[in-house]
């Protein structure tokens, strides 16, 4: 019996040793970050909003899969260029009914404005952070947005092999400066968004 349970132990040893001696590949160190420009990786790049609803709730939604560059110099931050484009049938929320409403000539008129798209103008580093501004154009109207940008990691993507970098960031905007302005202020005029992204080499 003895046995068979150091038997079932190293094997149980050999088959978790490969998993346990994997290391993350994205690490949190600027000198990783290679000179060059780079493609938004649609798959994982996210604006994550939130709004709140009638005084009850906080609603969510994400816009996904999209597209644009970065081109960047870790010895000259302050030069970078960002320009990321999100189709708003990359729209998702939680009931298929709010966003087919989302969608409608009410609130953000898909069919006639198919896009958003953000283009930085200046690029200020402080160490890991950065304040980008640049404008947004969403619904029509273009309008100066401040994003506060945190490196997140940067490092090989092991099932790409593309030398990957990732940041976050986070502003405020108000909906009816776009012309969104519907149901404010049951529905809050003040949108949070919250991005995520990686960007492939």
């Amino acid at each position: 019996m003895k046995k068979l349970a150091s038997a079932i132990a190293l094997a149980l040893s050999l088959a978790a040793g490969p998993a346990l001696a994997q290391e993350i590949p994205g690490k949190a160190d600027v000198s990783r970050v290679k000179a060059g420009t780079y493609k938004v990786d649609p798959n994982h790049t996210q604006v994550a909003w939130s709004v709140d609803h009638m005084g009850f709730s906080t609603l969510f939604g994400l816009f996904g899969q999209p597209s644009g560059s970065l081109t960047i110099d870790p010895k000259e931050p302050a030069k970078a260029e960002l320009e990321v484009i999100f189709p708003m049938k990359g729209l998702r929320v939680t009931s298929e009914k709010f966003a087919a409403h989302l969608a409608t000539a009410e609130l953000l008129d898909a069919a006639k404005f198919p896009e958003a798209t953000f283009k930085s103008r200046t690029v200020v580093p402080a160490g890991e952070k950065a304040t980008i501004e640049g404008d947004l154009t969403l619904h029509g109207v273009t309008k100066p947005v401040i994003l506060t940008a945190s490196f997140h990691g940067a490092g090989v993507n092991p099932m790409t092999k593309a030398e990957t970098i990732g940041f976050s960031a986070t502003t405020t905007i108000r909906r009816s400066d776009f012309g969104l302005g519907a149901f404010v202020p049951v529905v809050s005029d003040t949108v949070e968004l919250t991005i995520v992204s990686a960007f492939e080499k």
